[in-house]
């Protein structure tokens, strides 16, 4: 299979993961799930259990909560599905582990070099990277505005995040309950 790029997205719950992992497992590719949840409480923990549980044990796994541009870079091949849950936590854990999560909370505009260069580097590498990368993120946008600062930062820089990602993407589906609704 060519270069392919796919990004999935949905609500909570919508079963857009377990959908990105059908189009991975019928790739007929060798698969690689791209991790970047961190396991910080228990129910972390059991979310990531559930996905585990899931996935086909001859799937690789790595776990790369803040440098995916580079990790991708590292393991894409024309041989092979990567598949990267998801890049909600993803942005969560740049916000949190860089100065924009706290900038935010002081009602300081957000300057951070993390979060602004790790973004960049991901929108820059998906259309140069051989295989198929399939990438899973919320729609978290159909809701109220959030009143908290750091809450309302990352619905924004979500949605920013998303819309450059699909520019990039050959394909963009939405799910919403179990159903996928391709949009591009």
């Amino acid at each position: 299979m060519a270069s392919m790029n796919q990004l999935i997205l949905g609500g909570a719950r919508s079963g857009k993961s377990r959908h990105a992992e059908q189009i991975a497992a019928a790739s007929g590719q060798r698969v690689v799930y791209v991790a970047t949840a961190e396991s910080r409480d228990g129910e972390m923990a059991r979310r990531i259990a559930h996905h585990r549980e899931r996935r086909p044990a001859d799937w690789g796994c790595v776990e790369e909560p803040l440098y995916l541009a580079a990790r991708l870079r590292e393991l894409a091949a024309p041989d092979t599905c990567l598949l990267v849950d998801c890049l909600t936590l993803w942005l969560s854990n740049l916000l949190f582990a860089g100065r924009a999560a706290a900038q935010a909370e002081a009602g300081e505009a957000v300057a951070c070099p993390l979060f602004a260069g790790q973004t960049a580097a991901l929108v820059e590498a998906l259309p140069q990277l051989p295989g198929q990368i399939v990438l899973v993120s919320n729609e978290v946008g159909w809701g109220i505005v959030p009143m908290h600062p750091v809450s309302r930062l990352f619905a924004d820089e979500q949605g920013r995040l998303n819309q450059r990602v699909a520019a990039v993407c050959e394909r963009v589906t939405l799910v919403a309950a179990g159903l996928p609704l391709p949009l591009k």
